[in-house]
Parts: C-alpha cells; sequence; structure tokens
C-alpha cells in the first residue's frame, strides 16, 4: 500500500459509511473499484489496513467508526463532531481529496487550472495563528481602501476569517477597544509582540458568524428574514451551492425558485445580490430592497452621464 495514499483511503471510507453502513468487503469492493485505487494501481485493501485507517480517521477528525460486532458486522460511523469542527473536517477532507490527486500525477498542469488570482497577506497566516493561540499582542500598518490611508494598529487579536477567497483578521483595536477587522492582504510590517494581553473576551464568534454573509462590523446590525425571488436557471445555481448556511427554498413554479435567509443585510450581502443582476430579486426587508435600488439607480445614472 502506498504511504502517500492514506489520506485518500480516509476521505473514501468516510463518503462511504456516510452513505451507509457497510461490512469489510463491501467497503473493500467499494475502495478497489473507485478512480483512486484504480489509477493509483493498488490491487487489495486488507483488513489489517482497514483497523489502522479507522484508528487514524478517529484521531485526525473525531469520526468514531464502529463495527456492529453482532448480527451483519457492518461498520458504521457512531458519531459526528459538532457542527464547527465538523465544518473544519470538510474543508480539511476536500483539501486532501485534491492535494493527494496532485500528488499522484505529476502531470496534472495540462489538466487541472486554479484560480489566477491570488489573495495576497496569507504569509502572515501562521504568525497571526501563533498569536492568537497564545494572546499575543500584535502591531502591524494597514490600508484603507476607502480613504486610502496606511494606519498604525496595535491589537488584542482574536480570530480568522475567510471570506470570499481573501482571510480576515478580528481583533480588538487597543486605541478605542472595538472589534474590528482586518484584510491580511492591507497588512504590512507585522510585529507579534512577546507582550501578552490579559483581557477575556467573551465573544461567541460561532454565534456571531452562523448569521455573518463576508466579514462586517459585528455590532452594527441585527439578523433579519431575507426573501429572494430567483429565475430558475439562477436558483438551480444557488440551490447546489448555497449562499449561506441558513439558505431555505420556499417555493418553487416552472420559471422561478423563491428562497429565504437569516442573516445580517450587509454590504457583502448587497454586493453579491448585485451580482447575480436581473436574475435575482430581493423580496425583503425593505431596507435591503432600497438599498438595492438605490445601488442599481446610481449605476445607471452614471451610464446615463458617460
Amino acid at each position: 500500500m502506498k504511504k502517500d495514499f492514506y489520506l485518500t483511503r480516509y476521505a473514501l471510507i468516510i463518503k462511504r459509511l456516510e452513505g451507509s453502513p457497510a461490512t469489510y468487503s463491501q467497503l473493500e469492493e467499494y475502495l478497489l473499484n473507485s478512480f483512486e485505487f484504480q489509477d493509483a494501481g493498488i490491487k487489495s485493501y486488507s483488513i489489517r489496513t482497514l483497523q489502522r485507517d479507522i484508528r487514524e480517521i478517529s484521531d485526525l477528525f473525531n469520526l468514531s467508526i464502529h463495527n456492529k460486532k453482532k448480527g451483519d458486522n457492518r461498520y458504521y460511523i457512531e458519531s459526528r463532531p459538532i457542527m464547527e469542527v465538523d465544518e473544519y473536517n470538510q474543508k480539511l477532507l476536500e483539501s486532501f481529496q485534491v492535494s493527494n490527486a496532485l500528488n499522484l500525477h505529476p502531470d496534472f498542469s495540462n489538466l487541472i487550472f486554479f484560480e489566477s488570482r491570488k489573495p495576497t497577506g496569507v504569509e502572515h497566516f501562521y504568525d497571526l495563528f501563533f498569536a492568537i493561540r497564545n494572546k499575543r499582542i500584535v502591531s502591524f500598518e494597514h490600508y484603507n481602501y476607502k480613504n486610502k490611508l496606511m494606519t498604525s494598529r496595535k491589537v488584542h487579536p482574536l480570530a480568522l476569517k475567510e471570506s470570499k477567497g481573501r482571510w480576515y483578521l478580528i481583533a480588538i483595536d487597543t486605541k478605542d477597544k472595538m472589534l474590528k477587522s482586518f484584510g491580511l492582504d492591507r497588512i504590512n510590517y507585522l510585529d507579534v509582540s512577546k507582550n501578552t494581553f490579559r483581557e477575556k473576551y467573551k465573544y461567541n464568534f460561532r454565534e456571531h458568524f452562523k448569521n455573518a454573509f463576508g466579514v462586517m462590523n459585528l455590532t452594527e446590525q441585527n439578523p433579519q428574514k431575507i426573501a429572494l425571488k430567483c429565475s430558475r436557471h439562477q436558483g438551480e445555481y444557488i440551490r447546489s451551492f448555497p449562499l449561506h448556511q441558513s439558505q431555505k427554498e420556499t417555493k418553487e413554479t416552472p420559471e422561478e425558485i423563491f428562497f429565504e435567509f437569516f442573516l445580517h443585510p450587509t454590504y457583502d450581502f448587497l454586493q453579491e445580490i448585485l451580482s447575480f443582476g436581473k436574475e435575482v430579486q430581493v423580496l425583503e426587508p425593505k431596507v435591503l430592497v432600497d438599498d438595492i435600488r438605490k445601488h442599481l439607480q446610481e449605476s445607471l445614472n452614471r451610464y446615463l452621464e458617460s
């Protein structure tokens, strides 16, 4: 068994058992018939390897896989991790599946094409991750695109959040004690101090981000119901790749699909809706409808003036 193939095995085992329990023979058949095993030229999978893989899956992904020793002798996933850990594990599994495919086939450059736009600032990721874990005070220069100013910041780092391919630092600005977000792509001269902060902040970011779209000012707005009407064409895309975890389909006709969300009607969400053009219409709340109408009118005026 190839040593660099273990992550692919883990992903396949989890995928199979998420569908339904399976005996060793059924798992073996599933794995050996998978394209991944065929591509790697692997023609056997022992019960000993399965038992070792189950232990490693438990340690790495916090997934408990057990065997029904009485009766049909099938393996099954006994428990799943809590929501936030499961979300992390899913990302991890997706990354492993892609990286293993690339590692197994070094000639992928003519077959697989990545997004050419590369986010900047990711070189700061681990330093900030270290600072958050160890409650280290962080200093940096931060550029604001809106007012075109570079300002010096000293912060207490609390979390990192991804949004549309960009990473943001969530931190308390020591100057005004306000919770703010800072794009890693706009951070320069990062310095992780040896000094620590003692404050025990009580923010529940899991709850805050649950109703967030993008990165927002966490204290500005309350989440509310947002209703959308989509063309059948765009609605199918939104159905298959939800805009937000609160997405709920409420109605369907031959021409349209209706969705509801429960989130903060932030500028980030407004921009997302505008990107769909005439394919998506906001039905409520009125304040978001008015904002959309205002932005569309301003865009139209720009074209009429030119």
